[in-house]
């Protein structure tokens, strides 16, 4: 495949995820943090949670977003330890 200039088109990376420095009044802080850790999530994937929702109440999240990323440990599975004999 070429670009419209006729080169090589460069081949998609998986998207890395974007940093933010953002500023907050510290007791606005302190209550994010509280309800973050209500519902076991960091401040900061409560912060992208709340920007997700508020987004799609406005329509304007995109439609190819994917999902929120999933931390902790996978679902299911074996327990962690030597395979049976």
């Amino acid at each position: 495949m070429s670009d419209a200039a006729g080169g090589p088109t460069p081949q998609r990376r998986p998207q890395q995820r974007k940093q933010v420095l953002l500023r907050l009044d510290p007791l606005v802080h302190d209550a994010l943090a509280r309800w973050a850790s209500d519902e076991l999530r960091s401040a900061n994937a409560q912060i992208e949670f709340l920007l997700r929702k508020a987004l799609k109440e406005a329509g304007r999240l995109p439609g190819d977003t994917g999902p929120l990323p999933r931390r902790g440990r996978p679902p299911g599975g074996p327990p962690p330890g030597p395979p049976p004999t």
